[in-house]
């Protein structure tokens, strides 16, 4: 018998790490190759993780809401001996032992994404070994940290190792770094003194004032602990804010033919089609024609560097029955007919509503749409889902009173009305260019043809 490692695989592009929500086998359990061993979650989609070969669980490495890694091992496997043929001799696995010694076993070129390999490794002489009292083994894991920590030879001496013959271990070494500073107390002069306690008492003023008071509690509050998803949006939206300069310009939209079009083809479409017609593929077919007409409206940003996008990926806001928020991405939205946008904004909402979405199918939007309309909003000021620049929301269809221009002068009318509000990044899209691509979905929408064929 043999001791085998799985290891988290790669799950899509631009996940890294995954939280683990639930294990399917327990330890002594026999697992067939294939079969589902874990439960995990990444940013926002659910999925299973299932066993690269058939064997006996014999420990978990990881617990239940725990950070896994992709390439991290999660559990150890009791197998049958295989000879280097086996398919299952060309899986590779990586841990770390208590020393922080980097074990990797590989017999073909597997992508390895681990934060200990990518990390650049001290050699022995660049270790400050001046008036050492040790004559001891450091990996390269200690060395990296001691190098980005600035460690000298003299501090190492004073931590007590507890690994193999008194090794250090990154633990020992991290357990050290929070005592630190009470270790070498660092003198300073009355006056030095005097400046940092004053700025201490004004930093904790403020601390104090607005970010550690807890909202007051009355015996009638209900107390309810965020689940996951909601964190993660409750992250991702604050660092959007931090990330990006929010700018949102508004545009009303006459949508009368659109709306007369939909309600004399709206059975029709169902019964061709099998799903049903709604106003979202009109608004993202003219989001993408406004796209192709000011392409700078699709893009990222890197840093000082914009990414122009060649790909049109149209995120779509959907509301999950929980209360939360999910955006999954119609690829190439601009290959797409006006039947296969519906039939993709219905497959993914469902996929969506009903916890079934893949990793892949929330990854690569180059720009999101958000239909807060649905919700009898007038309109509002979504947040930009990054990497993305920008998002359009479109509010509820309303009959109002306009001014309609005629060869024969201007008269009042009942019209279909809507507001389209379109937040950008400032940084990269000026009032002028978010404005205008505003402007531009909304001349799409009223120049819709009531000719047109689905």
């Amino acid at each position: 018998m043999a001791e085998y490692k799985l290891i988290l695989p790669p799950m899509g592009e631009g996940i890294m790490e995954a939280t683990i929500t639930g294990w399917v086998k327990n330890e002594g359990d026999y697992i067939e190759e294939d079969e589902t061993i874990i439960e995990i979650a990444t940013d926002k989609v659910d999925s299973d993780v299932p066993s690269s070969i058939s064997g006996k669980l014999l420990k978990k490495l990881k617990e239940v809401n725990d950070i896994c890694k992709i390439g991290e091992a999660f559990a150890v496997l009791e197998i049958e001996n295989i000879d280097e043929n086996s398919s299952a001799a060309t899986k590779t696995e990586i841990s770390l032992n208590n020393d922080d010694f980097l074990t990797i076993n590989t017999s073909i070129n597997v992508p390895i994404i681990a934060d200990e390999i990518k990390k650049p490794l001290l050699s022995t002489s660049e270790l400050p070994n001046n008036n050492s009292t040790k004559n001891t083994y450091y990996s390269p894991l200690i060395k990296s940290i001691c190098k980005k920590e600035n460690i000298s030879q003299s501090e190492i001496d004073l931590i007590q190792g507890t690994g193999l013959n008194g090794r250090i271990t990154k633990e020992d070494l991290f357990s050290y770094l929070k005592n630190r500073n009470t270790i070498f107390e660092k003198k300073v002069s009355p006056i030095e003194e005097q400046i940092i306690h004053k700025s201490k008492i004004s930093e904790d003023i403020i601390e104090s004032c607005i970010l550690n008071i807890p909202p007051p509690i009355s015996d009638c509050d209900e107390i309810i602990e965020m689940d996951r998803m909601r964190k993660l949006i409750s992250k991702n939206m604050l660092q959007s804010k931090q990330i990006s300069a929010h700018v949102t310009s508004f545009v009303e939209a006459d949508v009368t033919n659109i709306v007369l079009w939909r309600n004399k083809n709206k059975d029709l479409f169902f019964k061709n089609e099998g799903v049903k017609l709604t106003f979202m593929p009109i608004f993202i077919q003219a989001i993408v024609k406004a796209i192709k007409d000011f392409p700078m409206i699709n893009i990222s940003v890197d840093g000082d560097t914009i990414i122009k996008r060649k790909n049109i990926n149209i995120g779509i806001a959907t509301a999950v029955p929980n209360g939360n928020l999910i955006v999954p991405v119609i690829k190439n939205a601009d290959q797409l007919s006006l039947s296969g946008l519906a039939k993709s904004i219905n497959y993914l909402a469902n996929c969506a509503r009903t916890n079934q979405l893949k990793p892949e199918d929330t990854k690569g939007g180059t720009y999101t749409l958000s239909n807060i309309g649905s919700f009898g909003n007038l309109a509002g000021t979504p947040i930009i889902n990054q990497p993305q620049a920008a998002i359009m929301a479109v509010g509820s269809i309303v009959k109002k009173p306009a001014v309609i221009e005629t060869p024969q002068g201007d008269m009042i009318g009942i019209r279909h009305m809507m507001f389209i509000s379109h937040t950008y990044d400032h940084r990269v899209i000026d009032g002028a260019l978010g404005g205008a691509f505003a402007k531009k979905v909304s001349d799409y929408l009223e120049k819709f043809d009531p000719n047109t064929k689905f």
